[in-house]
C-alpha cells in the first residue's frame, strides 16, 4: 500500500486499537484478542513492550504488539520479545500491511538490543521474515505445543550467535501465561 506509515501507537489511540483486532478477526476471535491486547497493554510484566500501528490517510489499518520474554533456565543476558497479537483490518489484508508492521517491529527491536523474537503463528507467514521453528532449537514455549502444530512456535534471532547458545523454556507476561493462549 502506498503512503502507509508504520509508527509507535500513541496513548490516545489505545481505545481505537482493539477495534482493529475486532475488525480483523470478526465476532468469533475478535473480542478475545481485543481483551488480550487491552490486558497486555496494562500488564507491567509485559514491559518493555513495542506497540506499532499502520496508518493510511489518518485511518488505522493494522497493529502489532511485542512484549517482554525471558528464557529459563535463566539467561539474563538475552533480551527477548514475543510477537502477539498482530492484526490488519480485513479491507487492508493481503496488501503488505502486516508485513510492514512485522518488518518495522523487528528493525526497532534489533536497534533496541533485543536478541530473540518469538511468535506462535502461521508457519506459512512468519518464515518470510526469518522465523524458524523454535522447539527444535531447544527453545520451548511456555506451555507444550501439540506435535502437529510444533512448526507454529517460531523464533527469529536479531543478533549473531544467540541461537544454539541459549536454550530453555520461554516465559512471558502474566497475561499471556495461560494455557489457552498457547493452543494453535
Amino acid at each position: 500500500m502506498q503512503n502507509i506509515m508504520i509508527r509507535p501507537a500513541e496513548v490516545d489511540e489505545r481505545s481505537a486499537i482493539p477495534g482493529i483486532h475486532l475488525a480483523a478477526c470478526g465476532p468469533g476471535e475478535g473480542p478475545e484478542l481485543a481483551a488480550l491486547l487491552d490486558q497486555l497493554l496494562s500488564d507491567g510484566t509485559a514491559l518493555p513492550l513495542l506497540s506499532l500501528v499502520a496508518e493510511l490517510d489518518g485511518r488505522l489499518l493494522g497493529h502489532i504488539l511485542f512484549t517482554r520474554a525471558q528464557i529459563h533456565p535463566e539467561h539474563g543476558e538475552t533480551a527477548a520479545s514475543i510477537l502477539a497479537p498482530l492484526a490488519v483490518s480485513s479491507d487492508a489484508q493481503g496488501k503488505g500491511v502486516g508485513s510492514a508492521l512485522v518488518q518495522e517491529g523487528l528493525a526497532r527491536l534489533a536497534a533496541s538490543g533485543v536478541e530473540l523474537v518469538f511468535v506462535l503463528g502461521h508457519p506459512a507467514f512468519y518464515p518470510r521474515f526469518g522465523f524458524q521453528p523454535a522447539g527444535v532449537l531447544g527453545l520451548d514455549a511456555p506451555y507444550p505445543i501439540p506435535a502437529e502444530n510444533a512448526d507454529a512456535w517460531m523464533v527469529k534471532a536479531l543478533a549473531e550467535g544467540v541461537l544454539g547458545r541459549v536454550t530453555g523454556t520461554v516465559t512471558c507476561a502474566r497475561t499471556l501465561d495461560q494455557p489457552r493462549h498457547w493452543l494453535e
